[in-house]
């Protein structure tokens, strides 16, 4: 079943506010979208951006308090950003009971050795250190994030490379669900950054990783200028380029890495890169062309999400508005789930 209008969802685990790997790899793709700069086959009927706590909650089920008061940082941020209420249906994962019930019903068309094969989880399972003893919750997570998507009955869904299999586990989940009880649910497109993009997996300003706030490797978006300039002086470039004269590298320079993703003047960064190979450019001069293009750019985010956070009750209120407008949604779906599955015993 395909639908003649499209819907997106996106959204963002609130473990902490968001940084730079997030603005570039998927706050400036959602904007686009919601102003309409990407054109797409069909109209986009609805955008639903979630807030997603129960996710969060699958590795920090000892820590509510922090998933708690970062649900509010990352609304922050988008807000700060550009997302636009009016445009953009922003909702809480945990307040949406539905999205609950349609995980249950999913976890019945998939085995536990399915799970264990998805690369996504494969990855993070060992990432955390979790071995044998990795929750329940967390192997399930695609099965929970099919049943974000497909509650909203959402085809079209932003994500980085890393998260492909989750959709590709998402859409065997929607397959199966029709072919057992009725055609319920459409096809999802993963709408993909372009492939070896640096936006795609910006690295944390150690160079070793990609940015995440767990590895204090992050500039967060609401960094003051003084943090700015301090995180991008910390950042790793050539370690062969000691002296001025030294010709440097280029490839794995997060200094350029940045420069590529956010400099405007992309002629003026080329021409700093041939420099930089012959030698005769220093590290410092490169990090404060840096330092100075990233506060440029994000003065006004800073600003604004300061403005917004004056005011935290305003936040939640349009949580609240978005979470009930995405609840109207989400009993729909599940109406015709329970119909289809022969358990509307009630009507």
């Amino acid at each position: 079943m395909r639908n003649t209008e499209d819907r997106v969802l996106t959204g963002d685990r609130p473990t902490g506010k968001l940084h730079l790997g997030h603005f570039a790899g998927s706050i400036q793709n959602r904007l686009k979208i919601q102003n309409g700069e990407l054109k797409f086959k069909n109209p986009i009927e609805q955008i639903f951006y979630m807030v997603a706590d129960v996710q969060a909650l699958t590795d920090n089920a000892d820590n509510p308090e922090k998933v708690r008061s970062s649900v509010l940082e990352v609304a922050l941020d988008n807000l700060a950003c550009g997302m636009n209420p009016k445009k953009t249906t922003m909702f809480i994962q945990s307040q949406v009971p539905e999205i609950a019930e349609l995980t249950i019903f999913f976890l019945n068309l998939v085995t536990v050795s399915r799970l264990k094969q998805n690369p996504t989880v494969k990855t993070e399972i060992k990432q955390k250190g979790f071995g044998e003893n990795v929750p329940a919750g967390f192997l399930a997570y695609p099965v929970s994030q099919a049943a974000d998507i497909l509650t909203f009955k959402a085809n079209l869904i932003p994500v980085g490379e890393d998260q492909k299999p989750v959709i590709e586990q998402a859409n065997e989940l929607g397959a199966k669900f029709n072919s057992m009880y009725g055609e319920t649910f459409s096809y999802i497109t993963p709408l993909l950054p372009p492939k070896n993009s640096p936006e795609s997996r910006m690295p944390g300003i150690d160079g070793k990783a990609k940015m995440s706030k767990s590895l204090g490797n992050a500039i967060f978006l609401a960094d003051s200028e003084k943090e700015i300039e301090q995180k991008v002086m910390q950042m790793y470039t050539d370690p062969s380029h000691i002296h001025l004269a030294d010709p440097g590298e280029v490839k794995g320079n997060v200094v350029f890495t940045y420069l590529d993703v956010f400099d405007p003047k992309k002629k003026e960064v080329a021409e700093l890169k041939k420099q930089y190979k012959k030698g005769g450019l220093g590290d410092v001069v490169l990090k404060k062309r840096l330092a100075a293009v990233l506060n440029e750019m994000l003065m006004p985010i800073r600003e604004r999400r300061e403005e917004l956070a004056r005011n935290p009750k305003h936040i939640m209120d349009i949580l609240e508005a978005g979470t009930k407008e995405a609840r109207h949604t989400a009993k729909a779906t599940l109406a015709e789930v329970r119909e289809h599955m022969k358990i509307d015993y009630f009507g």
